[in-house]
């Protein structure tokens, strides 16, 4: 057999979840001058592009145009794309070795973490992911149920997944009617009563997750006034102290339009959007139906930690809100794949640099690797995997100059279909995505929409041509 990654004897790669990251590899991957690579894409999902698809709110068109990128990606002769085939369950690690040289882990972070309050289980309190996911057309999401009948609504944190939601919350159907949002919660959104949210964060405005653009653009909606309170847009000394000395520019301007907003008076917009600061919930109170009905916060002030960052810490001030949807976004994790070794405090594959490590020796797992949220955890935003798969990608290939890699015992790309194609049928191959996708910008064309999502595994199937999923 001749060297591998050769035209005679390419490395073959299988990329485990087809995001953003999953994509950034591939493309790192085929941009090595000296080594031939053939790169097999995975998800779970019969679509790609992962957060891009149902993750981004369908009002940032803009954002979603990057997989543009990703399609030129996939047009590569050497890049094969098996949807609606999920890892540990239609296909095992065991069963990727006889196939692959290499095997990288981008399956993202795909739970929430908890508030670890009282009445965090009552009913009216969702992750707010869930939501995302619903309002995108996930297909695992598509069936959740939220009470919009409710008149206020809080969103816990401010990190770009509150905002979303928060900003979602507020839209009017006009605006919702011309992005890809799902149908059925369109209508929902549509006859939704909510005029007040809540988007609550537990530090100040300095300190705040969110970027210029997202907070601007909050100030600017249509249908909802932007209501801060002035003692809360005020900067503590630490902060102040921090801002002269960090000379964050990002900060800095978010301090600047947030205290614009304290100065402003309500327009008599149909909805308001509350942006409270140095706030944290402690509980969630019901009514007598076991539903949300009151969030309790305390109100927080800052401190300077002995690793010098700025914490918030309780005082004794506590208010309730009267509530009846409470959305949580304060962090995400992975989840464990089955034969991978996880970091299950961290909630990553556990990892150096991208090498998954053995948890017993600490030494790095032959032909085992991680990019994304499920090696890093979730930080940064779409671009910031980029340079994440890439560091994971020079690692792979450091790793074949030393040959440690698997050893697959056959390496066709045709007897990888033939095994996929025999172990699940419906799977869908980027051909197939190319037609579901032409279809949903036909019809969206017809609406004077970007497209009219699938949101059923089945409709999907049946628009292929299939009788029925698996």
């Amino acid at each position: 057999m001749s060297q591998v990654g050769t035209e005679k004897n390419p490395l073959r790669v299988a990329v485990i979840g087809a995001g953003p990251t999953g994509f950034y590899a591939a493309e790192h991957l085929f941009r090595q001058k000296d080594v031939v690579v053939e790169v097999d894409l995975y998800d779970r999902l019969p679509t790609p592009f992962g957060l891009v698809r149902g993750g981004v709110a369908p009002d940032h068109q803009k954002i979603k145009s990057v997989t543009k990128a990703y399609d030129r990606t996939a047009a590569n002769p050497r890049f094969r794309f098996y949807g609606y085939v999920e890892f540990g369950s239609d296909v095992s690690l065991d069963d990727l070795k006889k196939y692959y040289h290499q095997i990288l882990f981008s399956t993202g972070a795909q739970t929430d973490r908890n508030l670890g309050i009282p009445g965090e289980d009552l009913k009216g309190s969702h992750a707010a992911t869930e939501f995302v996911a619903w309002y995108n057309g996930h297909p695992d999401y598509r069936e959740r149920e939220f009470d919009l009948s409710k008149e206020s609504a809080a969103v816990i944190g401010v990190g770009n997944v509150a905002v979303d939601v928060a900003r979602v919350l507020c839209r009017t159907p006009e605006e919702l009617a011309q992005t890809d949002i799902a149908d059925y919660a369109e209508e929902a959104l549509r006859a939704s009563r909510i005029k007040d949210v809540y988007m609550i964060g537990r530090r100040g405005p300095a300190q705040a997750a969110f970027t210029n653009p997202e907070i601007k653009e909050m100030g600017e909606m249509p249908g909802a006034d932007i209501v801060v309170l002035p003692e809360e847009a005020e900067l503590d000394e630490l902060s102040k102290k921090w801002l002269e000395a960090e000379g964050d520019k990002t900060a800095r301007r978010n301090v600047e339009i947030v205290q614009e907003y304290a100065r402003r008076k309500p327009t008599g917009k149909p909805r308001r959007l509350h942006v409270r600061f140095l706030e944290s919930p402690v509980e969630l109170i019901g009514n007598e139906a076991g539903e949300v009905a009151t969030v309790r916060i305390v109100h927080n002030e800052l401190y300077a930690a002995d690793d010098g960052t700025i914490r918030p810490r309780a005082t004794d001030r506590l208010t309730d809100l009267p509530v009846g949807l409470v959305f949580r976004s304060v962090g995400y994790r992975g989840v464990p794949l089955p034969g991978v070794p996880f970091h299950d405090k961290w909630g990553v594959i556990l990892n150096e640099k991208g090498r998954v490590i053995a948890p017993e020796t600490r030494e790095p797992v032959t032909g085992l690797y991680a990019a994304g949220w499920i090696k890093r955890g979730p930080s940064g935003v779409i671009g910031t995997n980029k340079p994440d798969a890439l560091e994971t990608v020079e690692c792979m290939m450091e790793d074949l100059g030393k040959g440690l890699t698997l050893h697959p015992s056959e390496t066709r790309s045709s007897a990888v279909e033939s095994f996929i194609r025999n172990r699940k049928p419906s799977y869908v191959s980027w051909r197939d995505w190319q037609r579901l996708d032409e279809i949903e910008v036909i019809q969206g064309n017809k609406e004077g929409r970007p497209r009219v999502k699938f949101t059923t595994v089945e409709d999907m199937q049946a628009a292929l041509g299939r009788q029925s999923a698996e």
